[in-house]
This record gives structure tokens, C-alpha cells and sequence, in this order.
């Protein structure tokens, strides 16, 4: 299987409907961001495992929140948990710029490196806490979070613009988590609920710190 078989056949029937978001999934070559030894697996309609307890998510899921975003070409991203560096290639291919963070360097350093050699020029990785979302390029206008919270950071609330959109699962870190779209109203957050998902656990000291 392909890419563009992979949209044809697993993501078109789910519902994945936007023509930028299609385009840009059939685009990306995913073998690239999964391990030597799965790329036989590439393509395979669930998640890889990719080290350090870390995986890169379904096919489906990265579409799914992808759409949920709905980005505009003139935007700028926030990622909050980089992995493979496979979401964050889609989401270059949608908006103006993609600044992604990872917490374990090495993920961040192999994510780096895959990003560059396969051309991805607007996107920016850094090695740090998530939690604490990347405050020197705020505001963003879309966020975005690959691991499982039991609810938005802080940090990340006050880094999103006003009007601008984030897409989180929330709920419990082991088990099943609901996938969350965020709208920022002024100082308020409203949110509508969509599929359940199963993500990896947000780790980041600021879910320690009081709000």
C-alpha cells in the first residue's frame, strides 16, 4: 500500500472529507517517519511503535485531528508532542509555519533530521516540556496535542490566539480519551467532543503547578 491508497481506502470511507487535508496525507511519505525494521508496516491502519514508549499515531487519527483543526495557509502551529515527525509534516504542508515540541531529545533529534532531508522547511522542532507550550513564537493560531491530558494545560490556553482552534484528547492517561476541539472566545474555552482515541500519557511539570 501507498499513500494515496491510504486515503482512498482508509481515510475517504471514515469521513475524513477535506479536499487540503486528503491531499496533503496522500503527500507525505510515512514510511520515512516509521523505523527501518515496520516500514513494511507503513501504511498499516493503526499506530507504530517508534522507542522510548512513544508511538506514530493511526493513519485515520492524524487525519481526523488534522481536519479538526481547520487550518488556513497563512497560519502558524503549535504541536505539542513531535514523535516521528509525521503529523507535523502533514500540518507544513497546510499552513505557513509548524513549531513542534518533543520532550525526548532523541525523538526530536530523529524527527529533525527525517523533516529536513525530506524537504520540510517551515517547520521548526524543539527539545523540551510540552506543557509549558513554546511562549517565544506565541500566539499561535491552531494547537494541536498528540498525548493524552486530563485537561488543557494552562500554558497552552494563554498561548492560543483569540478565535484560534485546538485539538487535544482528553481524559483519563491510561485508557481511552475523548478527542477534544478547542475554541478560544476571549478569556473562555468552549468544546465539542468527537471520536474516542487512545494516546500516549502528557508528561510536562506544569499539570503539577496550580492554574
Amino acid at each position: 500500500m501507498d499513500a494515496v491508497r491510504m486515503v482512498q481506502e482508509q481515510l475517504v470511507p471514515r469521513g475524513i472529507t477535506d479536499l487540503r487535508v486528503l491531499t496533503a496525507m496522500a503527500a507525505v511519505k510515512r514510511e520515512r517517519f516509521v523505523p527501518k525494521e515496520l516500514q513494511s508496516d507503513s501504511y498499516y491502519d493503526g499506530p507504530l511503535p517508534i522507542g522510548h514508549g512513544q508511538t506514530i499515531s493511526q493513519p485515520y487519527i492524524v487525519a481526523l485531528m488534522t481536519q479538526l483543526l481547520e487550518t488556513e495557509p497563512n497560519q502558524t502551529v503549535l504541536e505539542i508532542g513531535t514523535g516521528s515527525g509525521y503529523q507535523a509534516a502533514v500540518l507544513s504542508l497546510l499552513v505557513k509555519h509548524v513549531y513542534t515540541v518533543e520532550i525526548v531529545q532523541e525523538l526530536a533529534d530523529r524527527a529533525r533530521s527525517v523533516l529536513e532531508q525530506e524537504g520540510y522547511r517551515n517547520v521548526s522542532v524543539y527539545c523540551g516540556d510540552g506543557s509549558y507550550g513554546l511562549p517565544e513564537h506565541a500566539p499561535y493560531d491552531r494547537i494541536i496535542v498528540t498525548a493524552a491530558a486530563a485537561k488543557v494545560p494552562r500554558p497552552l490556553e494563554l498561548q492560543l490566539r483569540d478565535e484560534g482552534t485546538m485539538v487535544i484528547p482528553i481524559g483519563p492517561m491510561h485508557g481511552f480519551q475523548v478527542l477534544r476541539q478547542v475554541r478560544k472566545r476571549g478569556d473562555k474555552l468552549e468544546w465539542t467532543d468527537h471520536d474516542y482515541v487512545r494516546f500516549v500519557p502528557f508528561t510536562g511539570s506544569a499539570f503539577s503547578e496550580p492554574d
